[in-house]
């Protein structure tokens, strides 16, 4: 009984193996993407993604700095990260509000 158990169990594992690239579709996995905020700019300050993808804000400078967009933004803060995952197509305008005169701006392009 033993024996016959393992049997099934292992030709299901194969099986299973088999089934996991059919089922995928060929589709892309989500990638993560990241912008450093450092010398009172983005890093960098426009970047094309992939709708799905994830984009993670690292602060790096010794001043305090913001990601904002039109409906959404990150505490303001001198070290630690912000993530977003985009699942929309389109252009995505933001800022820091906090240095917008020095031009602390960047885009995040969603395709």
């Amino acid at each position: 009984m033993r024996r016959a158990t393992l049997a099934l169990l292992s030709a299901l594992a194969v099986g299973a193996g088999a089934l996991a690239p059919a089922a995928s579709g060929g589709a892309a996995a989500a990638a993560s993407h990241t912008v450093t905020l450092r010398e009172f700019r983005f890093h960098p300050g426009n970047l094309t993604i992939r709708r799905g993808d994830s984009v993670t804000w690292v602060w790096r400078d010794q001043s305090e700095h913001n990601v904002t967009f039109q409906n959404m933004r990150s505490r303001t803060q001198v070290h630690g990260t912000y993530t977003v995952r985009f699942m929309r197509s389109g252009t995505f305008n933001y800022r820091c509000t906090i240095h917008l005169a020095e031009g602390m701006r960047g885009r995040i392009i969603v395709r």
